[in-house]
């Protein structure tokens, strides 16, 4: 069983940052791709960034410029570095990853961070 667990959210005014974390541990080989989605109230859950094993990172165009996704392999942790921030970022991170299990690669979720951006 695999565990995902965010950290970093909290309340920023607009134009500051925040650096959210995501921590896999459990049972696992490895992880290849990892990303962030964030989703506001009554809105449709989105994409926000990606970084492969490799990596390689892609962005939505709504972040792009201002946020930055990286990753620890050693200590199988993804990050969001998030600058220049808006009101309109203000949503429930989650972090994904999708992680060797030995029978396969399989997505697993973590449980979201509330990141509030005031104007």
């Amino acid at each position: 069983q695999v565990q995902l667990v965010e950290s970093g959210g909290g309340l920023v005014q607009a134009g500051g940052s925040l650096r959210l974390s995501c921590v896999a541990s459990g049972s696992m080989f490895g992880i290849n791709d990892m990303a962030w989605h964030r989703q506001a109230p009554g809105k449709e859950r989105e994409w926000v960034a990606t970084i492969n094993s490799g990596g390689a990172t892609n962005y939505a165009g709504a972040v792009k410029g201002r946020f930055t996704i990286s990753r620890d392999n050693s200590k199988n942790t993804v990050f969001l570095q998030m600058n220049s921030l808006k009101p309109e970022d203000t949503a429930v991170y989650y972090c994904n990853a999708l992680v060797n299990v030995y029978t396969g690669l399989k997505p697993y979720w973590g449980q979201g961070t509330q990141v509030t951006v005031t104007s």
